[in-house]
Formats: C-alpha cells, structure tokens, sequence
C-alpha cells in the first residue's frame, strides 16, 4: 500500500510537470504501461490473501481513477495552449494590403483587332465571319481567280491533303463570297479571322496572320464612298489629322484596285509632306502601305449571284499585324508570336 501511494504521488507530480503533450504521453506509459511499477503492484495481488486482494483492488482502483483525472485535465490544458500557439503563429494581418497580382489583358493583336472591328461596326457594317478551312470555290473561283492563277500554286497557297481543292484559306475575301451568294443586297459586312500563306518567317512575314476585310454592296457605291470609308478608318485609329491616298494597283476581285498609304506620322505632317530620310518607318516616303482596297469586279458580282447593272460595291481588306506594328512601333512580327510576357505588358 506505501509503494502504491509513493507511486500514485510521483505520477500525479509527473502529470504536473509535463510541458508538452508529447510528455504527457511518456509519462502515462512510464506510470501505466505493461513495464511500470504499476503493472508490477498488479501481478503482486495473486500472492495476497482474499481480503487483501480486495483492499488492494480498490486502492488500485483510486489510483487509475485519480491519475487520469489528472491526466485528462493536463492533456486539455496543454492541448488549448498547443492551440494558441499554432493559432498566433499563424495568425494573418487582415489590415495588410493583399499581394497585387498583375491583371490579364488581351493579346496586343486582339486589341488592335477589335478597335478596327469597332470603328466599322461604328459605320453600320456588321460582322460575318468564316471557315478557315475552306474550299477553293470561295477563296479563288468566286472572287474572279482563275485555275492557273500564280495565286493558286502550292508555294502561296496551303492545300489540305487528301481533299480536292481544299486549302487554308489565303485570305478573308472568301467570307466575303460566302456573303453575297447568301445574302441579297444591299451587304455591309466585316470579316476578321486569320489567314494562311506559305510564306518564311522573317520580320515582316508571318504563315499565320490577321485579317480584316470589308464589304459594301449597294445601288449607286463608288470609288468616292471607299476613300471616304478608308480616310474615317483611318483618321480614327491613326490621329485626326490623318490623311490618306491611293495608288493604282491589280487584284484579281476589284477593278479598279489601289494600295492605300496613311500619311506616317512619326517623322514629319499628317499629310505625308515632310518625310525623314533616315526615318525607319516610311523610309523618308512620308507615306506607310496599310491595305489593298478597290471596287468590287462585275464578274465577282456576276459569280455570286449580283447583277452589276444593279448594284456596285467596294471591299478592302486590311492587315491587323501591319496596323500594330505601325501604331506601336513593333519592328519584328515574330514578337507578336513569341508569347514573351515583357514584350507583352509593354501594350
């Protein structure tokens, strides 16, 4: 009975000086565990007589019942402070800004895109779009490009294997065919989209690249109303004061056809006057090449179902890379493909 009451004081102090849950646990195995004086009090009951066994039963007894008392309370004790402690070192400061992260913003091509998108569809156009794979009825038979056309070869057009006449379409013309054999006039439309051309990659050429071409269909259109178009175009993405003029060109689906320059802007007036021999941009020109336009040829108008005594129309179709590069004064059209996110955040 003495060993039992020394034994039952050292372990209710033991209890008590445990600092940490993992010491509690050591002591509840060094006072109760299989090879504790404990364990060895217990076995000692097959010696005594049935009296004694009794007495020494309920003070063991007492004794479990006092040591996890004890142990219980200390366990929550030091269970809680274990708790603050991992509460405060993790605690947050919610009076601290949060981390700014940097915002997602479009593709510098597809903001440009959209400004020219937005300035037609500002004039009443509407937006038509296509297949880019498409078949060579739309992108050459209807838009007046005969068979033997050096367009049509395989070093400017890409051909889709195994399909007869298919081919990555060259250009958003072919959403201006699908229009007109679809829809009766009068037709305003723009197509954005990308197009193909078996082109190398260089500085200024692109396989891959952007379009956006223009319809008008109408009684009365003429050569007029495409400039008038092309200056508001113009005057809205490049500054006010803008002014443009057109040069005699070919194209196989307008006649008459023009290459339109805008007045450069970076070295000298808007209207195209004062160029800078060592400018970079013009090339001392004082004028920058930005779309090919013209009036619609009869027999595209014929093709796709329009009588040409009827109605008249123009179309121009514009390059979206050469409109970024000059707005932004981006020198290399690989830098819009490279997916380089200090180029990228510049814009």
């Amino acid at each position: 009975m003495t060993e039992l009451t020394t034994l039952q004081a050292d372990a209710l102090a033991a209890i008590a000086d445990a600092e940490r849950l993992e010491d509690l646990d050591e002591v509840r195995v060094r006072f109760t565990g299989k090879k504790s004086a404990l364990a060895g009090i217990q076995k000692s009951m097959r010696d005594l007589t049935p009296e004694g066994r009794k007495e020494l039963g309920q003070q063991l007894n007492a004794f479990r019942d006092r040591f996890q008392a004890a142990f219980d309370a200390r366990r929550e004790e030091l269970g809680s402070a274990a708790l603050r402690q991992r509460l405060e070192s993790e605690r947050l400061d919610l009076s601290l800004p949060p981390r700014r992260l940097a915002p997602g913003r479009p593709h510098l091509l597809t903001s440009v895109e959209q400004e020219i998108v937005d300035v037609f569809v500002g004039l009443g156009y509407r937006v038509a779009e296509g297949p880019e794979v498409e078949a060579g009825a739309f992108n050459f038979d209807l838009l007046n490009t005969p068979p033997d056309h050096p367009a049509r070869q395989e070093q400017d057009t890409i051909y889709v294997a195994g399909a007869d006449d298919v081919v990555l379409r060259t250009q958003t013309s072919a959403v201006q065919a699908r229009t007109m054999t679809t829809q009766a006039p009068p037709v305003a439309v723009v197509c954005p989209g990308r197009v193909y051309r078996a082109d190398s990659v260089d500085a200024t050429h692109s396989p891959v690249f952007t379009q956006v071409e223009g319809l008008l269909v109408a009684e009365d259109v003429s050569m007029a109303d495409l400039r008038g178009t092309l200056l508001a175009f113009s005057r809205a993405l490049f500054g006010a004061d803008r002014e443009i003029r057109l040069r005699p060109s070919f194209f196989p689906f307008t006649e008459p056809s023009a290459e339109v320059d805008v007045a450069c802007g970076f070295c000298g007036a808007a209207d195209g006057r004062a160029g800078d021999p060592d400018c970079r941009v013009c090339s001392g020109t004082g004028w920058i090449e930005i779309l090919g336009a013209g009036m619609v040829d009869p027999n595209v108008l014929s093709a796709c179902g329009y009588d040409p005594s009827q109605v008249s129309g123009f179309a121009f179709g514009i390059g979206v890379e050469r409109v970024a590069m000059l707005r932004h004064g981006v020198r290399d059209i690989r830098d819009f493909y490279d997916a380089d996110a200090r180029f990228l955040t510049h814009f």
